[in-house]
C-alpha cells in the first residue's frame, strides 16, 4: 500500500510537464483508498516541477533494490 509521504516511481511518461518513466515523486494525497494519488515532482534543488493526481497504474513503490538517476526537466 502506498501512502501519503511516501515517495513513488513514476511508470509512464507525462510528455506535458516533462516528466519521464523512472522519475521519483513524494505522495502528497491519497484518493479512494488508493485508486489514485496526488503527487508532487520535484527538482534537485527542491523546485516543484509538477503537481497531478495519477491513477494508480501510473505510479508503483520504490523498490529496495532502485536508485536514483539525475536528468535535465525539458517540459513539452
Amino acid at each position: 500500500m502506498i501512502n501519503e509521504h511516501d515517495r513513488v516511481v513514476l511508470t509512464e511518461a507525462i510528455s506535458s510537464h516533462g516528466l519521464e518513466p523512472g522519475d521519483i515523486g513524494a505522495v502528497v494525497y491519497v484518493h479512494g483508498e488508493g485508486k489514485a494519488y496526488e503527487v508532487e515532482f520535484v527538482t534537485l534543488d527542491g523546485k516543484t516541477a509538477a503537481v497531478l493526481e495519477l491513477d494508480s497504474s501510473q505510479v508503483m513503490p520504490i523498490g529496495p533494490d532502485q536508485i536514483p538517476h539525475a536528468r535535465s526537466l525539458r517540459a513539452a
